[in-house]
């Protein structure tokens, strides 16, 4: 069975920085596309940052320049750099990967459980 975990979130003071990591585990082939939501309090949730396996990215206009998304293959795990990061910031966070190639067959649509990133202004 694939499963999505999510680690690094926190408590942390506006213009600090935060790196959260999302492993996935089990038999897996290969991952495509792999990205990180948030949703705050009252809000819909919302694409942060996606990465597919060659490595092309996109980010949400809020988080441009600030966050940095990466993965690494082998390990089956994406990261998300976050540098300057504001009150608006605060959410939890939660890992997706569109389809993941594994046996019996591919598992598409995965979520982590989410971590929470709280930013104090």
């Amino acid at each position: 069975q694939v499963q999505l975990v999510e680690s690094g979130g926190g408590l942390v003071q506006a213009g600090g920085s935060l790196r959260l990591s999302c492993a996935a585990s089990g038999s897996i082939f290969s991952i495509n596309a792999m990205g990180w939501y948030r949703q705050a309090p009252g809000k819909q949730r919302e694409l942060v940052a996606a990465i597919t396996s060659g490595g092309s990215t996109n980010y949400a206009d809020s988080v441009k320049g600030r966050f940095t998304i990466s993965r690494d293959n082998a390990k089956n795990t994406v990261y998300l750099q976050m540098n300057s990061l504001k009150p608006e910031d605060t959410a939890v966070y939660y890992c997706n990967a569109d389809k993941i190639a594994t046996m019996p067959r591919p598992v598409f649509g995965s979520w982590g459980q989410g971590t929470q990133v709280t930013v104090s202004s």
